[in-house]
């Protein structure tokens, strides 16, 4: 399955085993998506569990926050994460916070799914990657995946988790992993397919990391889209890295993040979105203050610009094999 599949069928399994789930969003329901993340599955369960809303996104969140308390499992879908942002307050004023003010007696046990980052021509309003601003709010669990079968997996945990979950989908590798060059769109159209994705229910645990690659040289820090663009570069590097894929930014694996740098005594962080207040400060912070006298050179970072969203000059914003394969060379050096 490649990723939008993977995702179609962790839906298509919980709605089976669990008639309390229900998906909800803009044309999710007979047009099954704008990425077709939730064909056929109107359906297959009926317009009252797949339905599709009015543009209207707060209405959306704070539908799905009456849902939880009342019992449901509402996987709402954010049709673009940089949409997201008029339900802010819903999510972090409401979700976030029942269960800790009614003292457990409610929950918000909502998935909200989304495609994030660039990739696809989208241009300012289709393509941010909004992560480090859910990863700062308490009581939200923040979960990127970055292969099909960890899609499926983590969707499936995120769904039957009690808490409410910002579940982004790196629409970049919705279709599989781009073969070619990272840094030449013109040629990254012919994809291989995505991986082998078992067809019934299993879940990848929420707040574990993944080894991709062994390396006692250089730990990666990375997820998502970045785990398959290191990948690459460290392959045509030649580096002995380990890359880590995050897979949840909150639960984060902080025992997986400590012993690999302490093992590998050198840290580089790789994310799309923006520099100031990216996610990647808080794992430079975490690193140093657990690693310090284990690390061999200082910290790399590997961003986005601090800039809004360069639409015509997207894959120059991406950090790619040139940025990557600089920070490399500088980090190996110290």
């Amino acid at each position: 399955m490649n990723m939008i599949q993977a995702i179609n069928s962790a839906l298509d399994v919980m709605m089976a085993r669990d008639p309390d789930v229900i998906v909800m969003g803009e044309d999710v329901g007979y047009f099954g998506g704008v990425f077709r993340a939730t064909a056929g599955l109107q359906k297959k369960y009926g317009k009252t569990r797949v339905f599709d809303t009015p543009i209207t996104e707060c209405g959306i969140v704070g539908v799905a926050v009456g849902m939880g308390a009342y019992g449901l499992r509402p996987v709402p879908e954010i049709q673009f994460a940089d949409y997201i942002y008029p339900a802010l307050d819903q999510l972090v004023s409401e979700a976030a916070r029942l269960r800790y003010r009614s003292a457990g007696e409610f929950t918000a046990p909502m998935t909200i799914r989304s495609p994030y980052g660039g990739g696809i021509f989208g241009g300012q309003t289709h393509s941010q990657s909004p992560e480090g601003i859910f990863t700062h709010v308490s009581g939200v669990k923040t979960v990127i995946p970055a292969t099909p079968y960890d899609a499926k997996g983590l969707l499936i945990a995120a769904i039957e988790d009690n808490d409410p979950t910002i579940f982004f989908e790196p629409k970049r590798i919705y279709n599989g992993p781009f073969n070619g060059h990272w840094d030449r769109p013109a040629e990254n159209w012919s994809r291989h397919p995505g991986g082998e994705v078992p067809e019934g229910y299993y879940k990848v645990p929420l707040g574990k990391a993944n080894v991709v690659r062994a390396g006692e040289a250089l730990t990666i820090l990375c997820y998502g889209t970045m785990v398959h663009v290191c990948q690459k570069v460290v392959e045509e590097a030649g580096v002995d890295a380990e890359i880590l894929d995050l897979r949840t930014l909150v639960p984060l694996d902080v025992d997986a993040i400590e012993a690999s740098v302490k093992k590998t005594g050198r840290c580089m962080i790789v994310h799309e979105a923006t520099r100031t207040s990216g996610f990647g400060a808080e794992l430079s912070a975490l690193v140093q203050e657990r690693c310090f006298y284990h690390l061999e050179a200082p910290i790399e970072r590997v961003t986005g610009f601090d800039t809004p969203y360069p639409h015509s000059l997207e894959w120059a914003y991406f950090p790619g094999p040139v940025r990557i394969g600089q920070a490399l060379k500088k980090i190996m050096k110290d």
